[in-house]
């Protein structure tokens, strides 16, 4: 493990801060995060710096840094750093902490001359390990904690006693979790036990503290997992009670599983997708109110969940503004949420129903509410293949979404035609119309006002008559057109 960090070129914006504070006569080691990750074989997402130097003394030394933290961080500036986790990197002086009265700040800080007084004030043992350079290279690692044989177990834990840790920043208990989602660890026996005796002190967090940290676990690979960590840490009853009600809730014979499991198999499906917060927040929600929905039916033998996506949507929209999310997130995903159940069987779907669909949830959120029926799908245990059904939809909803054929894709209209041609209102306008979308169709590229002025004007001096027909043959070419235009769409997914 120590072998793969020392094969990994520490960056020249890394080692350079370094170099200049050991030539000042200060040491100066890397901590926390990038260390964890260069033993683990992975791109630290970050680099934060350790020293024995004051903020006072710390300044001075670089061209371009700021200053505004309390807890002593110092900033230092690297502009002409391409990769952006290079731009700003953190530099803090060892420090020693009093009680955290609030539950997530202490109450003073006090400066160190000692390595060992820093390390012993971090969270988990696998951000309390500290790493020397020398000339680029990994010199030496300070490990006072067993932070390296955790990370080589696997395992999450905290320094000294997890009541301890979590008394001083109760979001340490959500960010176990989180850890242990994105690194695929466990939480030892002893920090879990911890969490869920003292979850409670969650409350004493901001909440948007606690939804940046939900984000994170929901953004990772294996949000699945993340949940059910959530879940058995009792803190999920803490964030979003409404959840956990849905364990061991039952459902009918088109799904294999729980109401729980459900959710969140289609919340997983969304990640292994890599599709936006915001759909995977509706995949995780969508069937949130079938609890207090469901019925059984002796008719069909079976559990019916009428209302749930109405009722769904309002409980989404009260979880969501509880953890203070954008308006923007808040609105898009209850309105997926809303109108999940609208894609039910092919054969009863008209074109008109779709059309009005669009215009309930948007044509910038039609695609998207597809992809919820598709991971709603995939939640239900059934195979992966894409089914005919979901072609159906695709066409259906391309179909819907095309532009018509009609006078309307026109540079002109009616009222500007009787300007031009000083005709009266009556059946000629509409003829004229016709005539010039005929010739638009043929070459869209006479498609200008100019062109269509100069034509329409031509078109007037006809006798009615001959209007008339050049109207039916333009109707004619328009539905020829039509035709053609959703034949290439069924074809493109394959369906009828």
């Amino acid at each position: 493990m120590i072998e793969t960090a020392k094969n990994f070129i520490i960056p020249t914006e890394i080692t350079s801060i370094i170099y200049t504070l050991e030539k000042s006569g200060y040491e100066a080691y890397l901590i926390g995060g990038c260390v964890r990750d260069l033993l683990l074989g992975r791109v630290p997402k970050d680099w934060d710096i350790t020293t024995n130097a004051i903020p006072e003394k710390i300044i001075p030394l670089f061209q371009k840094t700021f200053y505004e933290n309390t807890f002593g961080t110092v900033a230092i500036v690297n502009e002409s750093a391409i990769d952006n986790t290079l731009r700003i990197v953190e530099v803090t002086p060892y420090r020693l902490e009093s009680v955290y009265s609030d539950f997530r700040h202490p109450n003073e800080v006090k400066f160190s001359t000692k390595l060992e007084d820093d390390l012993k004030r971090r969270d988990f043992t696998i951000n309390a390990i500290a790493m020397s350079l020398s000339k680029g290279a990994i010199k030496d690692i300070v490990d006072l904690y067993g932070g390296i044989k955790d990370i080589k177990d696997r395992n999450i834990g905290t320094v000294g006693n997890p009541i301890d840790r979590f008394n001083e920043d109760a979001l340490r208990m959500i960010r176990a979790v989180r850890l242990a989602t994105e690194l695929g660890f466990t939480i030892n026996i002893d920090t879990k036990m911890a969490i869920q005796s003292h979850r409670k002190l969650l409350n004493k967090i901001s909440i948007e503290r606690i939804r940046e940290e939900l984000i994170k676990i929901i953004m990772s690979k294996e949000p699945k997992k993340g949940l059910e960590l959530l879940e058995e840490t009792r803190l999920l009853q803490i964030i979003v009670p409404e959840l956990p009600k849905a364990k061991g809730i039952e459902q009918n014979q088109a799904h294999a599983y729980d109401v729980w499991e459900h959710l969140l198999r289609t919340l997983q499906h969304s990640a292994d997708k890599e599709w936006p917060v915001e759909i995977r927040l509706s995949a995780l929600f969508h069937d949130i109110s079938k609890p207090e929905t469901r019925r059984f039916s002796r008719e069909t033998n079976q559990y019916t969940f009428y209302g749930h996506e109405v009722v769904g949507s309002h409980v989404t929209r009260t979880i969501l503004e509880r953890l203070k999310f954008p308006s923007k997130t808040i609105e898009k995903v209850t309105k997926l949420v809303r109108w999940h159940m609208f894609f039910s069987d092919t054969e009863t779907i008209t074109l008109s129903a779709v059309r009005r669909m669009v215009s309930n949830v948007g044509v910038d959120n039609i695609w998207d509410l597809m992809n919820i029926r598709i991971c709603d799908r995939i939640g239900t245990g059934r195979p992966k293949a894409n089914p005919y059904r979901l072609r159906k939809y695709k066409a259906m909803i391309e179909e819907a979404l095309r532009d018509p054929v009609s006078v309307s894709m026109l540079k002109t209209d009616g009222k500007h035609l009787m300007e031009v041609t000083h005709e009266t209102p009556g059946p000629k306008i509409g003829f004229i119309l016709h005539a010039l979308l005929e010739e638009v169709l043929d070459n869209p590229n006479l498609n200008t006002s100019e062109y269509l002025d100069k034509k329409a004007m031509e078109l007037a001096k006809l006798p009615i008559k001959e209007l008339e027909t050049l109207g039916k043959i333009a109707k004619e070419k328009k539905e020829e057109k039509d035709i053609e235009n959703i034949s290439e769409i069924r074809k493109k997914y394959h369906v009828s």
